[in-house]
């Protein structure tokens, strides 16, 4: 009796703590957040089955839709999410972003060097705890008609041209629209516009506004736009990704770099604090770091993935990598006012 009593004992104690582990995940609930074309169908079910989970994936368009979506009080409290290297602090300055366990995403081993050195990416990294993984990277450079341009246009200002009116396409967001009309204007840093600068950059932005067809968010609304509509120039805020897009429906485009420099984004994984599950939330990092995940990324969204140089490598002398942008709530209230038609005199 004694030996069947302390057997029993132990396995009740065996059961007790398997049921705590952190790693027993079966019937949770793993929500991201994250852009389109990070987490297709097909590989959010192989990480179900594996870990026995479900995956709820919500995709968002623009940095202030994530800003939104994180710091609203009712909404979905997200265990992980996708951001870029620039947006990054502000959510380590709300605690919303918390350090990694690097040692549970042992997958950054098949990184490429520049990767691996974290302490060495601007933004990734605070009193030296590492609050992100890079996934994917792109420059924001321009794409165009080849008809309309058989020799390459070499300059963003073009956009701003009276012959193409209404025939370009623009990105909706906010903080970028303020880089990229500041970088035109030739100011020196384009993500710490002065105060007494920012009347004539947002009146840099109305006149660009006069030649936009409209404003996209997702990169297949854009691909719709252009092939529906007698489009010149499109502002290419994910970048490769939507030459990818554009060229599998047929469209006679093709992309470059102007003389300016591209503004280029680094993107993310991070983990959040609302995550009650912080070990399954990095092994969702880990997973996308595997080959067949990250090269999914590459194969059908056209985005270089941070384990192997892509076959087109970007002009890396002519990116200008994004950096935490100053004001970035002016940005989006002048943003939102130049974008509804408000005249300058009622800002």
């Amino acid at each position: 009796m004694c030996q069947k009593f302390k057997f029993l004992r132990f396995l009740l104690i065996f059961i007790l703590l398997v049921l705590n582990s952190p790693f027993v995940l079966g019937g949770e609930t793993l929500n991201v957040l994250a852009w389109p074309g990070y987490a297709d169908a097909d590989l959010v079910q192989i990480f179900e089955k594996r870990f026995n989970v479900n995956v709820e994936v919500t995709t968002i368009d623009t940095d202030d839709a994530m800003w939104n979506r994180l710091t609203e009080d009712n909404g979905t409290k997200f265990d992980v999410f996708a951001v870029n290297t620039a947006q990054l602090q502000r959510y380590i300055e709300h605690n919303i972003s918390i350090p990694l366990t690097l040692s549970n995403i042992p997958n950054t081993a098949r990184q490429m060097p520049r990767f691996r050195n974290l302490s060495a990416i601007p933004g990734l990294t605070r009193n030296g705890k590492v609050y992100a993984i890079p996934y994917t990277y792109s420059a924001m450079g321009m794409i165009y008609d080849r008809k309309v341009f058989p020799i390459p246009p070499d300059s963003f200002s073009l956009m701003w041209d009276k012959r193409f009116q209404g025939r370009v396409l623009m990105y909706a967001g906010s903080e970028h629209n303020f880089s990229l009309s500041a970088l035109v204007l030739g100011m020196e840093n384009p993500f710490q516009i002065p105060d007494a600068d920012f009347n004539r950059v947002s009146q840099h932005l109305i006149s660009l506004r006069r030649n936009v067809l409209t404003y996209y968010e997702k990169p297949q609304d854009a691909t719709s736009l252009f092939m529906q509509n007698n489009i010149a120039l499109l502002f290419a805020n994910y970048g490769l990704q939507q030459v990818t897009q554009l060229q599998d429906a047929g469209a006679d485009i093709a992309y470059v770099i102007p003389r300016e420099g591209a503004l280029a984004w680094l993107d993310c994984w991070s983990v959040t604090r609302f995550a009650e599950n912080k070990n399954l939330a990095e092994a969702w990092i880990n997973y996308m770091l595997e080959e067949p995940v990250s090269h999914a990324l590459t194969q059908r969204q056209g985005l270089p993935n941070t384990l192997e140089d892509p076959t087109n490598l970007l002009q890396t002398d002519k990116l200008i990598w994004l950096q935490q942008v100053k004001n970035s709530a002016k940005r989006k209230v002048l943003w939102d006012k130049i974008i509804s038609g408000e005249v300058m005199d009622k800002f």
